[in-house]
């Protein structure tokens, strides 16, 4: 079944939509390169549409009413409702917006040879090598005693100073070009070069405070960032490559960014509810974090967040009952969408190429995920996929089924098979990308377009 590339489809009319998309789409990434980022931007856009926060909302609510709730800064779920009764099940859009990146620890800045550094470790399944000699930025959130906030961005604006792990030179790199691509770069080499200027008073100093540049560093910050060292114990700081989402390609069809897996499928799933004005059932759009260490803790998609935050709408109905918690999760369907592994010429041979999702074909939909014989997989019902087809068909939405790469290569996860727990029917989504998990990440500015159309026809199921 060869789909053929949705270029050689559009109107004028649609290439102009796809670029608007695009374009909101570009300044969203830019905006949002950590978890925290995220929410605050969609809060943003969430307000500006007239969403209010379901912890602000005295009930009963009722069809139209347009509601979301953030947990710890990380993790959002947005609701639209519908005029069914909420009981009867939610369209629901579900993506994480953490990305693969490197996390500075709590006790980190040292000093080695009158060179400043900070303690890293890495998040998320990484290549550790391609993290070396790139510009980096630092965004983050600095807690102090007091509870005062002091939020970090460093290395995007022209001005700013970036940051950068090093690498041995080619020349005394023998050893090292003999080891296999996992130890290449180990763990504890990822200290991110943080500064080499010693301190001006470094004569003045006592002896146990002769690490100069440290004592630099440390001053800097306070003048800054109003930051003392013990500040990093309850600091969460994250190092992403620096530098703005960019049209990728001569013919400007691709966008090269960071942390597109999974923000594009979030990103998108933001647009669709926020372009949605009117629903039968109830639409709903969660944003979540930890998807790429397991979906783990309060703001993953293992939390009872999402449970707790359906349970307090069906109390805004005015006819608070768990029965009907249980039935509105039961009762529901849901994109989990996540991105896909895009068919690489380059490296056919991990790839069965009539499994494979394109560039330029449209939504990708996955009715396994898992890994070798599906472990961990959702296996989405054949009757909910003829549902997904005949909607798809029907929205004129550009749509291919995929899976991850050759059976014994290996596989990947998502936030589906935790969904399915509630007895839902859920299938895996998203965008075909290509180099998934490096620093830059690519995707095609038509499988965008075809994903925002894909999901606002989701939400109009009935």
């Amino acid at each position: 079944m060869n789909k053929e590339n949705v270029w050689k489809s559009y109107t004028a009319a649609q290439l102009d939509e796809l670029e608007r998309i695009n374009a909101d789409y570009r300044v969203c990434l830019d905006a949002g390169k950590t978890e925290r980022e995220c929410i605050r931007l969609t809060v943003q856009k969430l307000a500006a549409q007239g969403y209010r926060d379901i912890s602000e909302t005295e009930g009963p609510i009722k069809p139209g009413d347009k509601l979301y709730a953030v947990c710890m800064n990380k993790s959002i779920v947005i609701f639209q409702m519908g005029r069914q009764p909420l009981e009867n099940g939610m369209n629901i859009l579900g993506a994480h917006i953490d990305s693969p990146r490197i996390d500075v620890k709590q006790n980190p800045l040292y000093e080695n040879e009158e060179l400043a550094y900070l303690d890293t470790h890495y998040y998320g399944g990484i290549k550790k090598y391609q993290w070396v000699t790139l510009p980096l930025a630092i965004h983050g959130v600095v807690v102090r005693k007091d509870g005062t906030t002091q939020e970090i961005a460093i290395g995007e604006k022209e001005e700013d100073p970036v940051f950068v792990i090093t690498d041995l030179l080619v020349h005394l790199a023998g050893k090292q070009m003999e080891k296999k691509a996992n130890a290449v770069i180990e763990g504890e080499k990822l200290d991110l070069l943080f500064g080499s200027r010693p301190i001006e008073e470094a004569k003045d100093l006592d002896k146990e405070e002769k690490e100069a540049v440290k004592a630099n560093t440390l001053a800097l910050l306070e003048k800054y960032y109003h930051m003392e060292e013990e500040d990093f114990l309850s600091a969460e700081l994250e190092i992403v490559p620096a530098g703005r989402a960019r049209e990728c390609g001569i013919d400007r069809s691709m966008i090269l960014s960071y942390g597109q897996d999974d923000r594009v499928c979030a990103f998108t799933s933001l647009f669709a509810m926020l372009d949605t004005l009117e629903v039968d059932r109830t639409a709903c759009c969660i944003l979540v974090d930890k998807e790429e260490i397991g979906s783990v803790g309060a703001t993953g998609m293992h939390s009872r967040f999402f449970e707790n935050v359906v349970a307090e709408l069906i109390a805004l109905t005015g006819e608070p009952s768990e029965l009907k918690v249980r039935r509105a999760l039961q009762n529901s369907k849901m994109l989990s969408s996540d991105v896909s592994a895009a068919y690489d010429p380059m490296y056919a041979e991990a790839f069965e190429k009539r499994s494979s999702a394109f560039f330029g074909k449209g939504l990708v939909f996955n009715k396994f995920t898992g890994s070798r014989g599906k472990s961990g997989s959702n296996d989405a019902n054949a009757e909910y996929l003829a549902q997904i087809r005949r909607v798809m068909e029907e929205g004129e939405v550009a749509f291919q089924f995929a899976e991850l790469g050759k059976v014994d290569e290996g596989g990947g996860g998502t936030i589906a098979y935790i969904m399915a727990n509630y007895g839902m029917e859920v299938i895996d989504s998203g965008v075909a990308v290509l180099s998934m998990h490096a620093p830059w990440e690519v995707t095609s500015k038509a499988d965008v377009y075809e994903a925002y159309k894909g999901y606002k026809a989701f939400l109009q199921i009935r």
